[in-house]
């Protein structure tokens, strides 16, 4: 019976292998893979949503009386990531010819515009909203000029106003860069074998059968302007005729306003240059926005004055323990006993340091989930320094923070239920009580704020609005892996010996004296120190968040992360050692909020941003929706730093109790 088992399990194994090899065959990071095109092939261009920083709300780019593609609207291939961040990529009637310039192209013109288009027409302009639109996952740039600046931007504005007169941006100068595909004569070969590097010619080909030319796309440029079409002329045009009179695009010159009850007629024109600009490298245009750049010197410069700080507090902290443990360990029994008081006040909280502490089944949740969080942002910086998540695959950072988040309820079960288990020295064994409220606790928090801000997005007709069916698409994935990795998780983390704590707990609690300073004053004070350590990089973050600005210094990012991680335990360490110090042994929920409210003052942060970086946020749903997720960031700020902080402070604890001979 046991080798049928085995047997069935080596064929299910099998099966699952030669799966995800079939996966693996067909799967390619979008924007990663090179996409050749021949001379004359079609070029068809994209939409995405219409972005504003001025509201933060996103809309479908055929919310506005553009024109549609012949075949009609069809959304492209999307992953669950770019769904949620309000990216709609939708096929449009834009086409090219690869190396073909071709101008004055009629694409249609519109049916008289009605009050409400109108009006709608209006709000985006006064707005500010821009056309997104790509080509070869590429998004188009557009540059403007003033005095001797140069600045880069994606997309184009729907419109400007001038006066009381509002124009549409109704033709589209568009400008490809390509970089023709180079025809190796010869492949080189290097032979492990030896140190000579043997090169194997490629046999030439035979007059007129050379392979036509081929090109990749490596730029994508716009200039967008308006132009005064003569109604008449482009009656009986189809989409893609030529436009009977000469077009010229002068971005600053403006003509013809909408009206209500007048059409709209749109044009486009499109040139290809050839660039030496590589594939590899023609995402370096966008990361090097204006705007964008990383000020290396200001926060290396804030990096050392924090590590030197924390150093300092390191060595300090190091040495008055271990003085105080030599001091201690010379006495006699005796002496000990008469000196105890006079020494330090920490020794005197030996029966009541591992106490159980108030809702200690939330701090067991809470720290778990910390786990998970922290490990979720680890292994995704970390993949997306080594670029497996870059720019050019949308939706991708998002989608991989999801996956990892659901695998590593795994470490948050363990790690929870066996905080519980020690807690109660193993005789309490609730781990399906336990791990049910760590898979449920975050992500219902998390819930219940999308659903809110969801309800916001949908009553204002946003694509940043969740859909309906992505919604249930991740309570599927919560229900069916989250939890289940969390509950195996918690089964094993019952099973794994409980830590046995080096001293015995009295029955009756020691009273607390009375301090001179409210002990939480100090725990919400710590938090300045982790917050000074990444203060510098919020502002790139919270810009590439709300101003639209690619971030991509995630290699930084990563070491950001790691000294925070060691700020915050070192601060958690030192506020553990203080609070011993005057006997006060309820360190359990404090050593978590001493690192934890480093959340505090980055929701501080984030309203101080708001109110003088994002002066032009406009309207109380935009502002409701940027604090609902700043909310949401500090809370999982402050979920992950507390663990740091608590687990660091229990190792400490437990390492300077068992170091010590007490009776």
């Amino acid at each position: 019976m046991e080798c049928c088992y085995v047997s069935e399990l080596k064929i299910y194994v099998l099966f699952v292998l030669l799966a995800c090899s079939q996966l693996v065959k067909g799967f390619y990071l979008p924007g990663s893979y090179p996409h050749k095109y021949g001379v004359g092939d079609f070029l068809n261009m994209k939409v995405n949503s219409l972005t504003s920083v001025d509201t933060e709300l996103p809309f479908g780019y055929y919310s506005l009386p553009f024109c549609q593609p012949e075949g009609g609207i069809k959304d492209s291939a999307e992953n669950l990531g770019e769904l949620l961040m309000g990216d709609r990529i939708e096929n449009s009637p834009y086409r090219f010819k690869m190396f073909k310039n071709e101008s004055q192209l009629f694409l249609c013109q519109t049916k008289p515009l009605s009050s409400a288009q109108f009006k709608r027409f209006k709000t985006r302009i006064n707005e500010m909203y821009q056309v997104n639109v790509i080509l070869d996952n590429l998004p188009a740039i557009r540059y403007t000029y003033k005095r001797k600046f140069v600045s880069r931007w994606t997309g184009y504005p729907v419109g400007v106003k001038i006066g009381k007169n509002y124009y549409v941006f109704n033709h589209l100068k568009f400008k490809v860069l390509v970089h023709k595909k180079e025809d190796d004569d010869a492949v080189i070969r290097l032979m492990g074998s030896s140190d000579a590097t043997s090169v194997v010619s490629k046999p030439k080909k035979k007059q007129g059968l050379e392979a036509p030319p081929q090109y990749m796309v490596v730029g994508f440029e716009v200039v967008p302007c308006t132009f005064k079409h003569d109604l008449e002329s482009v009656k009986g045009l189809k989409m893609y005729n030529k436009y009977p009179y000469k077009i010229n695009c002068l971005p600053n010159v403006v003509s013809s306003p909408i009206k209500v009850n007048e059409p709209i007629t749109f044009t486009y024109e499109v040139s290809f240059v050839e660039s030496d600009i590589k594939w590899p490298s023609r995402w370096d245009a966008y990361l090097k926005m204006e705007g964008s750049k990383v000020h290396w010197f200001s926060i290396l410069n804030s990096l050392t004055v924090i590590t030197f700080l924390a150093g300092i507090v390191l060595v300090i902290f190091m040495r008055t323990v271990r003085r105080d443990l030599a001091k201690y360990e010379e006495l006699d029994k005796e002496a000990q006993a008469k000196m105890t008081e006079e020494l330090t006040g920490w020794k005197l909280v030996v029966g009541d340091v591992f106490r159980v502490p108030s809702n200690p089944s939330l701090l067991c949740v809470m720290v778990g989930g910390g786990i998970q969080i922290l490990g979720m942002g680890i292994v995704t910086i970390l993949f997306a320094a080594l670029g497996f998540m870059s720019p050019a695959s949308r939706g991708a950072l998002l989608t991989g923070m999801l996956c990892f988040y659901m695998i590593l309820g795994f470490a948050a079960g363990y790690i929870g239920v066996r905080l519980w288990r020690t807690m109660w020295c193993g005789e309490h064994n609730n781990w399906v009580v336990i791990s049910w409220k760590i898979s449920c606790f975050f992500p219902g928090i998390a819930f219940l704020i999308l659903t809110v801000l969801n309800f916001l997005l949908w009553s204002s007709g946003s694509t940043g609005a969740i859909p309906f069916s992505s919604f249930l698409a991740l309570i599927a994935l919560w229900f069916c892996v989250s939890v289940p990795l969390t509950l195996v998780g918690g089964y094993f983390g019952s099973k794994a010996p409980f830590i046995e704590y080096p001293v015995r707990t009295n029955q009756i609690p020691r009273v607390i004296p009375p301090q001179k300073y409210p002990s939480w004053l100090l725990v919400l004070g710590a938090g300045t120190l982790p917050f000074g350590t990444l203060f510098i990089e919020l502002f790139f973050i919270m810009s590439s968040l709300w101003m639209g600005r690619v971030y991509y210094v995630f290699g930084f990012l990563l070491i950001v992360l790691a000294l925070l991680i060691a700020v915050c335990a070192e601060v958690s360490l030192v506020l553990t050692y203080m609070h011993l110090c005057v006997e006060d042994w309820k360190w359990w929920w404090k050593s978590f909020f001493a690192s934890g409210s480093v959340a505090i003052y980055i929701f501080l942060y984030s309203i101080n941003y708001l109110i003088f970086d994002l002066q032009s946020l406009s309207g109380p749903v935009s502002a409701m929706l940027y604090i609902g997720y700043s909310l949401f960031m500090a809370l999982a700020i402050m979920l992950a730093t507390g663990a740091v902080g608590f687990l660091s402070s229990f190792w400490f604890v437990y390492y300077l109790f068992s170091s010590v001979k007490l009776d």
